[in-house]
Order: structure tokens, then C-alpha cells, then sequence
């Protein structure tokens, strides 16, 4: 008996926004669908400022030299993400279905505002969001490039310079301050001194890795947890030309420790399986980012970072709060979204 012809793969384009953080959400679930696909990078012009319905479908907003780049032949699928690539993904799905006469599956991640976002077949927001509109999927946290394969590569390469200090391995993963909120001297002390107080009880070792975002908290962090009697083994000061350790710690640390203000970091210490706790304390944290934190201690992905009082600068080791383990499926919300795409297209899901 003939077996029946399996379905052609589809042509995708990837529109990796200049935030490197949205454009590897975007990645993260062209990664997960399994097929080849293109990146095309779209740098924003001097109009990208401007409202999404007064730029309307289009490549206005994109720099001169990249709007060239985007051209037949088109695409079956596009994955965006943001609000500054909306103009741009639907100049591609109406050339595309007007052209050649085909269909072109939009598919954005984060909601893409009010402006166009009827020409979307999937709008993957989180649920924290509370999001309303058509063609929505909601998802919890956002999606990430974090795969075993990419955390076994990342083990392999940091296991040396990691797996030589104390066990267990404490990996403190640090943002900072929002729009919303700052992230001051005096909370990063805090934190500081309660993740120290909890290596050095433990008798492990404290990992630090920052983003773009923290900035010179970090030095408060690392005195304070040193004072507590865990001074830092490793310190990475992001650097867009420095080796990042970041998925080494996601791959090799013992208990993992997210401070709450980036939903990336913590979706993808969360990846990781293995113990998460989040560090948001009284006025710290947005509200919708409270929500999200709520929805992963509700699933069993993360537990709040344990509270207590300082007293004369130090508790006694027996009197401070023990990291616990605990087991939990990975979060990848990546791969939610691709088994969603690939379900409205008609492609079988492989898994």
C-alpha cells in the first residue's frame, strides 16, 4: 500500500526585532517547530516610533537597507513578536496572499496592540497579560530558546569551571530596575544578604549572572551575600562581547534563584526543571508580573524566595530558611506555541 505523500514543509520567516530578548522569543519558536526557517532582521527607521495605525502595513518603520532583504519569493509562515514589527508582518501576509494567492499564517508573540491585529491567525500572550481579542493562545511566561539539547551543550562547555567549587551550586540570576519599578541599593542588599545567609548555611557555592538591565546593583548583591558568608565564586557582568555563562548555571546549578522583575529569566530558569525560586518582595514587582509569579508557584515551576529578618546583621545558620528540592516538568512554552501553529496549519504534530 502507498503511504500517503507527507506535507510539503512550509517556507518561514522569522522577523527578529533589534530587542534581542523579543527576537528570541520569536526564535525560540521557530526552534521548536522543527523546520528550516530564515531570519530576517528588522532595525527600525525614524518613523518606527509612530503608532502602528499611522504606519498601517507596510516597511516604513524598517531601516532602508533591511526592507530590501524582504521580498518574493514569500512565505507560508511568519513569526514576529513585539509591536514595532506588526507594520512589517502584515505587508508581508497581504503581498503574499495578493501575489501569489496563497495563505500566509501570521503567528505573533506578545499582543501586537490594537492596530492590525486582525490580520494575526495566532497572538500567543501571556496569561498574566489578561489580554483580550481574537485569535488569541495563552501561554504562561514567554517563550525561550532553553532545550535540553541547548542546556547538555551549555553543561559541557561550563561543567569545569563551575562543577570545581562547593556543591550544592547556587545560581542567582539578577534583572533590574523597569519602567515600572526601580530596582534600588537597598533591595539589592536585601537580596544580597538573603541568598548569602542561605548558601553559606548550606555550605555551597553562589553563582551570580546579570542583564542588560542590572547595572552596578550587582556590587550591592555580591558585598551584601559576602558579609553574609557566601562571597560570590563567579560574577558575570553582562557584556554583549563577553562569554555568557547563563546556561551553564540554568544547566549545572543545584537551585536557582530569579529575581522577579524579567518574566525571560524567570520562563527560562523554569526550563530548566529543576528548583526555582523567585525573589519579589513587598512593592518590588508590577502586578501583572505578580500574576505570572503566582501562576508558576500554582503549577509547582517555582516557590518564593523565603522571607526572614536580619538580626545584629546575622541569624544563626540553623535559624535561617533551607533551600528545598523539589521536581517539576520543564516549562517551554516554545514548544506550545509551535504544536499550536502547527495544528491551525494542518501540520502534524510530532510528539
Amino acid at each position: 500500500m502507498d503511504q500517503a505523500p507527507k506535507p510539503i514543509a512550509p517556507l518561514i520567516w522569522v522577523l527578529a526585532d533589534e530587542r534581542q530578548g523579543t527576537a528570541n522569543q520569536c526564535l525560540g519558536v521557530a526552534d521548536a517547530l522543527g523546520f528550516a526557517y530564515e531570519v530576517k532582521e528588522i532595525g527600525h527607521s525614524g518613523l518606527a516610533f509612530l503608532p502602528n495605525f499611522l504606519l498601517g502595513r507596510g516597511l516604513s518603520g524598517v531601516r532602508a537597507d533591511l526592507a530590501k532583504r524582504i521580498r518574493p519569493p514569500w512565505p507560508d509562515l511568519v513569526i514576529s513578536g513585539g509591536r514595532r514589527t506588526v507594520p512589517a508582518a502584515r505587508y508581508i501576509k497581504h503581498q503574499a496572499n495578493y501575489q501569489t494567492g496563497g495563505s500566509c499564517f501570521l503567528a505573533h508573540v506578545m499582543h501586537p496592540g490594537r492596530a492590525g491585529a486582525g490580520a494575526f491567525d495566532l497572538i500567543a500572550v501571556p496569561s498574566h497579560d489578561r489580554a483580550g481579542g481574537a485569535n488569541l493562545y495563552t501561554i504562561t511566561g514567554a517563550p525561550h530558546r532553553v532545550t535540553e539539547a541547548a542546556l547538555d551543550q551549555a553543561a559541557g562547555r561550563w561543567r569545569g569551571d563551575l562543577e570545581k567549587h562547593a556543591p550544592p551550586l547556587i545560581g542567582l540570576l539578577l534583572g533590574g530596575a523597569t519602567r515600572q519599578k526601580p530596582f534600588t541599593g537597598a533591595q539589592a542588599a536585601a537580596l544580597g544578604a538573603r541568598v548569602g545567609g542561605m548558601t553559606a548555611a548550606a555550605g555551597g557555592s553562589l553563582i551570580v549572572s546579570t542583564s542588560p538591565r542590572t547595572g552596578n546593583i550587582v556590587d550591592q548583591v555580591a558585598a551584601a551575600a559576602k558579609a553574609a558568608g557566601a562571597p560570590p565564586v563567579l560574577v558575570h557582568r553582562w557584556s554583549p562581547e563577553a562569554e555568557n555563562p547563563y546556561l551553564g548555571i540554568l544547566a549545572l546549578a543545584d537551585h536557582l534563584v530569579v529575581s522577579g522583575d524579567s518574566v525571560s529569566m524567570c520562563s527560562e530558569a523554569c526550563a530548566a526543571g529543576k528548583p526555582v525560586y523567585i525573589w519579589a518582595p513587598p512593592g518590588f514587582a508590577a502586578e501583572k508580573h505578580l500574576r505570572f509569579h503566582a501562576e508558576l508557584f500554582a503549577k509547582g515551576h517555582a516557590r518564593p524566595l523565603p522571607d526572614y529578618q536580619m538580626a545584629d546583621d546575622q541569624l544563626p545558620n540553623n535559624q535561617l530558611p533551607a533551600f528545598e528540592t523539589w521536581t517539576h516538568a520543564p516549562l517551554n512554552t516554545s514548544l506550545e506555541i509551535a504544536d499550536e501553529i502547527r495544528r491551525r496549519m494542518g501540520f502534524p504534530i510530532p510528539h
